[in-house]
């Protein structure tokens, strides 16, 4: 009976919890990266400021041809440096393979949850 009531249950989300400020930030970065918005957003901390930056990344993605959007889903993430500021902040550096653009992202553990705060810069 109990499979029959998830069954019916209607479109569930599998997207798991981040264990660590490194798994939230590779999580959205490679979201980011498949084209995955929905996915993304569940990696972000919930605020107006990150809400609208990542509509504006979603708005750059679909303007890109077929091809830029393809070498985005294929490039590779490449972690240059994970610094813990504190138990509750990590500042991530990386690039992609795809534009090999230097770029950083803070993660802050929120109410037990890693999340990825892509308003905060430097």
């Amino acid at each position: 009976m109990a499979f029959l009531s998830v069954a019916c249950g209607g479109k569930q989300q599998d997207y798991r919890k981040a264990e660590d400020a490194l798994d939230a930030g590779r999580e959205f970065i490679n979201s980011k990266l498949q084209g995955d918005f929905s996915k993304a957003t569940f990696y972000i901390l919930p605020n107006e400021k990150n809400t609208g930056i990542l509509q504006e990344m979603e708005r750059s993605y679909r303007k890109m041809n077929r091809e830029g959007r393809q070498q985005w889903r294929t490039a590779s993430i490449n972690i240059q440096e994970v610094k813990d500021l504190n138990d509750s902040i990590t500042v991530i550096y990386f690039q992609n393979s795809s534009d090999k653009l230097a770029d950083t992202i803070y993660v802050v553990k929120q109410k037990g949850d890693w999340l990825v705060d892509i308003g905060k810069k430097e």
